[in-house]
This record gives C-alpha cells, structure tokens and sequence, in this order.
C-alpha cells in the first residue's frame, strides 16, 4: 500500500513548470531546487490572501459562487476543502509546495489534501488548480480511493478561506502510467481553467515500494 510519507513520485519530474525549476542530470528537478518567483511563477503571497474576488450569488446550500473564471487582477482566496458528490471525497485542502527531491508535498494523513501553491488556485481564470492526496495508509483505503470511480458529470466543490465556493464538472477520470505522467500538461498555468485531483492507483509494485499508476480527475469550472 502507499505509505504516509511518500510522496507521488512520478511529479518529480512534472514539478519543471514553466522552466521555473532547474533540471538535474537525469530530467528531474534538482534536490535543492525551489519554484523561482518570477512573472511566470508568481509567489504564494500573490495568490492566497482571503476575503477578495467577487461572487455570483448564494448556491443551493446557501455558500456563496465564486465566478468560475473571475476578472483579470482578482486576488484568489485559497482552497480550504475538497468535495466530490456522490462519493466519501470530503477533505480539507492545505496549501504545500516541493520537497527536497523535488516531489510535489502531500500531507501526511488522510484527511488532507495538498493544493500546489506555486500553480494557479481553484477558479483561477487560467490554467490547472492541482490538488492531490494519498490513497491509502498502512491498515486502510482513505477516501480519495474512490476517485477512479467517478464518472463523467459528477460535481465537484472546492471552498475558498473566504467562504465561497468554486463548481467544477468532471470531463474524464484516467489511470495513467507514472512512467509518462505528463507533467507539463498537469501544471499547465496557461491553458484554460480546469481542476486536476490526482492520487495513487494501479498495481502496488513491491520493488519500488509505490503504485505503478496515477489517478487523475479533471474537471471544468462550471459558469
């Protein structure tokens, strides 16, 4: 099973965005390389303050939408829980960054999710909102286990620290070889707004102590 601790390894490598990071020998980031602050890289500082942006009124439980695709110079909020419907996907978001190999953070428990906070934020106007969690610990399953199972056109929620919330409709849900993960593609920050969940799945593999697969969701903000 995936142990607490370890992180997705196959974003080693998927962690060189927008050549924000330098690249080692092999491909891979390097161990005492952190995201630069650049105009393609934008600090945390730039993207996590509270309380601002604008919202489109109450939804059906009563919190405020945030407009999917806000206003050029929106200050985002940041991302404090994860919901997927018609599953036990309920977990707080935590802001993370990179390890010292390079490898996206992912808290090391099972109620937590980890958002990249060098990468755009949920309802960003441009580019892919990452969120990942482990799968499983030593004795259980965690909740985000179910995330290969869930279908096309399943709602998706993510509430902002200022107490609104950003919809999100899944377009696929793919199994895809750690091996050619495609990083660039994951941390788009260019492309158009979508979210990316990603967790572990496939066959554990023994030798290497990890899945052989990544579980990624991607879904689209709704309007």
């Amino acid at each position: 099973m995936h142990r607490p601790g370890n992180s997705l390894r196959s974003l080693t490598a998927a962690l060189l965005v927008s050549g924000a990071l330098g690249l080692g020998a092999c491909g891979t980031v390097e161990t005492d390389t952190r995201p630069a602050v650049s105009a393609a890289s934008p600090s945390p500082s730039a993207v996590l303050p509270a309380g601002s942006g604008s919202t489109s009124g109450p939804g059906p439980d009563g919190i405020p939408i945030r407009q999917a695709t806000p206003e050029a110079g929106e200050v985002l909020a940041q991302p404090v829980r994860l919901q997927v419907e018609g599953t036990g996907i309920d977990l707080e978001v935590v802001p993370t960054g990179v390890r010292d190999d390079g490898a996206m953070t992912i808290p090391d428990n099972h109620y937590q999710a980890g958002w990249y906070r060098y990468g755009p934020a949920p309802g960003s106007s441009n580019g892919a909102a990452v969120l990942a969690a482990h799968v499983d610990s030593q004795t259980e399953s965690l909740p985000i286990a179910g995330l290969k199972d869930v279908l096309p056109g399943t709602r998706v929620t993510v509430t902002l620290d200022d107490g609104s919330a950003v919809l999100y409709q899944t377009s696929q849900v793919e199994s895809i070889a750690k091996r050619s993960l495609d990083g660039h593609r994951l941390f788009d920050r260019s492309g158009s707004p979508v979210l990316k969940v990603v967790t572990c799945g496939g066959r554990w593999l023994d030798a290497e102590s990890d899945y052989e697969d990544n579980v990624v969701l991607t879904a689209a903000p709704l309007p």
